[in-house]
């Protein structure tokens, strides 16, 4: 293993562990924030899911301007 991809392997790590920390406290978070207000707390899981996808967006640009 190369140390290009060693590093690789080891962001996609604090990726998915911090993911999954998020993922394992979200219900809690969403409950807390449902007491204040129900659309606060879909807005708060949208945020989430939006979250994700904006990372592997921008790990995808990354990645297609290192091919350049």
């Amino acid at each position: 293993m190369d140390r290009d991809t060693r590093n690789a392997a080891i962001g996609a790590l604090w990726v998915l562990l911090l993911f999954c920390i998020a993922a394992y406290y979200l219900p809690t978070v969403m409950l807390a924030v449902g007491n204040i207000s129900t659309v606060l707390a879909g807005v708060v899981a949208a945020i989430f899911m939006v979250a994700i996808f904006v990372v592997f967006w921008l790990r995808g640009r990354s990645q297609r301007r290192k091919g350049d």
